[in-house]
Formats: structure tokens, C-alpha cells, sequence
């Protein structure tokens, strides 16, 4: 028993119940993400910006992210389209590079209210229209979200629309979103670590987290299954608005003090 709470209160400034709620919280943002593509990881955010340090949020989260967006294109590997993914790497390297200046400046209330921002565009704003692909354009949205991620940490509604523009059914939108997004997320861990940042001590809490996105991400067809997809878009979104709310009260409680 030692052993396990030594795990559980290994992650700094997070306590054993935020850790274990983390990694639950990961299981079921990997089930949505699976089953629909994207949703998952800015729920995932929202939840870790209530829960963690606030400059271990977004590298934390980019970690988890790749161990459950390449967990979902390594199944789905034979649907990815691969046409765009260069110019789209180049200009993900970019965006990083600058947004990586930038982010560690950023003090904590400004963080909470980018991602509490962000969290409702993501849910309620007008979805963007993508234009016809070319290598110009997705190396363009590549860098665009990239910088933003730096701060938002889940930029996948950015990227979706370019995606489905430029595949032919849902499998393949999934599977090519999933590649897209484990290249994004990985960029920005490096990113994080030539900046500086000590992922060591919270390896323990984003092994777990990586393990449970992956059983959700197994999962995720199962468990929608029995659930109405309405209902559960309706409460998805809920529950993401309360999230982002809570973040921005947050925001203005720390500007106000």
C-alpha cells in the first residue's frame, strides 16, 4: 500500500484525489475522442486547469495527448491520409517555436481564462469553414494552431475542419485527425523541453493517465453504444461549459485579489 500512495503523491502541487480524478478523467476523454473524433482533449484540459500547477498543465496535457491520439491512429493506421502531413509538420515546428517565447510568461489567472475562453468557443462558437487544401494552407492552420496550443492545449476543433475538408469519409477524418494531432502534441513536448520544463516529476502520473487514455480510446466505441448520441452531446457540452465558467470565475477571483 506504500508503494501506491507514494505513486499517488508523487506529482507536485496535486493532491492523491485530483490525481486519481485525472486519470479517470483520461479514460473518458479518450472514450469521447475515440468515438467522435475530437471533444476529448479540451474537456481533458479543463478539467487538468481546476486540478494542476498551472505552467504543468499544458505540457502534462500534450503528453497524455499523444499517448492516446497515437494510440488511435496506430488502429486506424490504414485509414490516415498522409497527403498534407509535411507542410502541416513544418508549420506545427513553427508555431511552437514562437508560442514556446511566450508561454511561460503568461500568469496564472491569464492561463485559466485563455483555456476557460477557448473551452466555450470550442463548444458554442461558429465552426470555421475550410477552404480547399493545399500544402500553403495546412502548413498555415499547422503553425496558427500550434502557437495557440501552446496556451490552450487542445486545439483539435481548429485543426477538424481542414481534416474533414480533405478526406472522403469518418474513418478516415478520425484516423487522420489522430496523426495530425499526435505530430502537433509531440512537437510541442519538445518544445516544452528545450524551454526548460521538468516533465520527471510527474512521469508516474502521465504513465497512469497514457494507460487509462489508452483503454478509453479501446473503449470507446462500447461504451457509446448503448448511450443516445444526442443526449450525450447535449451533457458533453454541458458539462464543458460548467468547466470553462468555473475556469474564468477562477480567472477573476485571482485579478480581483
Amino acid at each position: 500500500m506504500s508503494i501506491v500512495y507514494d505513486i499517488l503523491a508523487s506529482a507536485p502541487g496535486i493532491s492523491i484525489l485530483s490525481f486519481v480524478a485525472l486519470c479517470l478523467v483520461s479514460f473518458l476523454t479518450s472514450a469521447v475522442s475515440a468515438a467522435f473524433g475530437l471533444g476529448g482533449g479540451a474537456a481533458l484540459v479543463a478539467v487538468m486547469a481546476s486540478l494542476m500547477p498551472p505552467l504543468a498543465i499544458i505540457p502534462v496535457h500534450a503528453v497524455v495527448q499523444v499517448g492516446s491520439n497515437f494510440f488511435r491512429a496506430i488502429l486506424m493506421r490504414r485509414n490516415i491520409l498522409f497527403t498534407w502531413m509535411p507542410p502541416f509538420v513544418v508549420g506545427t515546428i513553427i508555431g511552437a517555436a514562437i508560442g514556446g517565447q511566450i508561454v511561460f510568461a503568461l500568469p496564472k489567472y491569464l492561463l485559466q481564462g485563455l483555456i476557460g475562453v477557448f473551452v466555450l468557443y470550442a463548444v458554442w462558437g461558429p465552426k470555421i469553414k475550410a477552404m480547399d487544401p493545399t500544402r500553403n494552407r495546412f502548413a498555415t492552420i499547422g503553425a496558427l494552431a500550434s502557437f495557440a496550443t501552446m496556451f490552450a492545449g487542445a486545439t483539435g476543433p481548429l485543426i477538424a475542419p481542414f481534416i474533414k475538408a480533405s478526406t472522403n469519409n469518418r474513418m478516415m477524418t478520425v484516423a487522420t485527425h489522430a496523426a495530425f494531432m499526435s505530430w502537433q502534441h509531440g512537437v510541442k513536448i519538445l518544445a516544452f523541453g528545450m524551454l526548460g520544463f521538468a516533465f520527471a516529476p510527474y512521469l508516474p502520473l502521465m504513465t497512469i493517465m497514457i494507460f487509462f487514455g489508452v483503454v478509453g480510446t479501446w473503449s470507446g466505441g462500447f461504451i457509446l453504444n448503448w448511450m443516445d448520441e444526442k443526449i450525450f452531446r447535449r451533457g458533453f457540452n454541458l458539462v464543458l461549459t460548467v468547466l470553462a465558467i468555473r475556469l474564468l470565475i477562477e480567472a477573476g477571483r485571482e485579478i480581483a485579489v
